[in-house]
């Protein structure tokens, strides 16, 4: 039996399944890429409660053609940078395809971030996490989290 660890929101769909593979990392590494361009955590009770999970907001975003709007406001280099965050974003849904057969390897997002490949064209946009949900009734219990230097004005 493979017992689950790792923290909560950073681990890949497959855990549920116990089909483990190389690319429960990639998943990870997905999650972090988009952390860092939108200047967020990827569950963060400060946010009004449709944007608490990061996964749900940039779906919804995608869906919208409104990626730039979850750029980091704050970061003056993210802002400048659209048309590069937008490719990142790419880069990270990529990373974050539900699919985990369909995700690159870590190689291959090396790759990219070097410049000497593109990211595949072909993904599914569909981010909703299915731990989101299956059940948020557990959130209720949680200790009230305040804001982080992620999620407020710096």
């Amino acid at each position: 039996m493979t017992t689950m660890r790792g923290t909560p929101g950073y681990l890949a769909p497959e855990w549920l399944g116990s089909i483990i593979t190389e690319k429960v990392d990639v998943y990870s590494f997905g999650i972090v890429l988009l952390e860092i361009l939108c200047g967020r955590k990827n569950f963060d009770r400060s946010q009004p409660e449709e944007k608490w999970h990061l996964l749900a907001v940039f779906q919804s975003c995608w869906e919208q053609g409104m990626l730039l709007d979850m750029v980091d406001r704050y970061s003056e280099d993210m802002q400048a940078q659209g048309i590069e965050v937008v490719e990142m974003m790419k880069l990270a849904s990529w990373c974050l395809q539900t699919d985990f057969t369909r995700r690159p390897s870590m190689s291959t997002v090396v790759k990219v971030l070097e410049g000497g490949m593109t990211v595949e064209s072909n993904l599914n946009y569909n981010f909703t996490d299915p731990r989101i949900q299956k059940n948020n009734s557990h959130e209720k219990d949680l200790t009230p989290l305040l804001p982080s230097i992620l999620s407020g004005p710096r």
